[in-house]
């Protein structure tokens, strides 16, 4: 493992990452398409894996060359997804004992994802979580997003620290180039999808949430 600078704060990703909702979108992706006849290649899921949701489902239009709009196919996804989320959504291996360790030592914490406010605040809220971090930055705060690094670079600031001294975690190919272009000290946790994905840049690929490493390069 790289020697990690003065790593003072924490951003994290959600899908994926904080939550098994990758999975989830999988599920609701490939019934979306199958509703019209199409398939739902692992290609697509990885083309979309990490993006904005309009961005995302603008990539499924454009692949399958639906009439949809995106706020067509935004609704049914919403519809479908929250069938899962009441039985289904569940906490990634680690989260919960990480975010104990982080509060425990005083490291600050935001969240800096692609998806839309309402749908984090839905999907933290099932676990009372969303009072646990300083603030969180979703697809409406930024005006690029992911593999852009505006986010993180949002988030350092808004954390009132130098990008370098964040540590960012993430799941996908677009979210690490994201927190590496953004000069953040990124540790890539793959998972499902994503473990065919390219990691480069990142500093640390961990096996889960659970990683000794994480801690280590938090010093904590």
């Amino acid at each position: 493992m790289p020697d990690s600078p003065d790593l003072r704060a924490v951003a994290f990703d959600l899908d994926g990452l904080m939550f098994n909702t990758e999975d989830l979108y999988q599920e609701v992706g490939t019934e979306i398409l199958r509703r019209r006849g199409k398939p739902c290649p692992v290609e697509l899921l990885d083309a979309m894996m990490g993006r904005p949701g309009r961005v995302a489902l603008q990539i499924m239009i454009d692949w399958h060359g639906l009439s949809d709009t995106i706020e067509q196919l935004q609704q049914e996804t919403d519809e479908v997804f929250e069938g899962l989320l009441s039985e289904r959504l569940a906490p990634m291996p680690g989260l919960l004992s990480l975010l104990d360790r982080l509060e425990q030592n005083d490291v600050p914490k935001a969240i800096a994802t692609s998806s839309r406010l309402a749908f984090t605040q839905r999907v933290l809220g099932q676990f009372d979580l969303e009072p646990r971090f300083e603030f969180l930055l979703t697809a409406a705060d930024v005006t690029s997003g992911k593999p852009h690094p505006e986010i993180y670079l949002t988030a350092a600031e808004r954390l009132s620290i130098s990008p370098a001294n964040l540590l960012v975690l993430e799941d996908s190919q677009h979210g690490t180039r994201a927190g590496v272009d953004a000069g953040a000290f990124v540790v890539s946790v793959p998972g499902g999808r994503s473990r065919t994905h390219d990691f480069s840049g990142a500093a640390i690929v961990a096996d889960s949430l659970e990683d000794e490493r994480i801690m280590a390069a938090l010093r904590i």
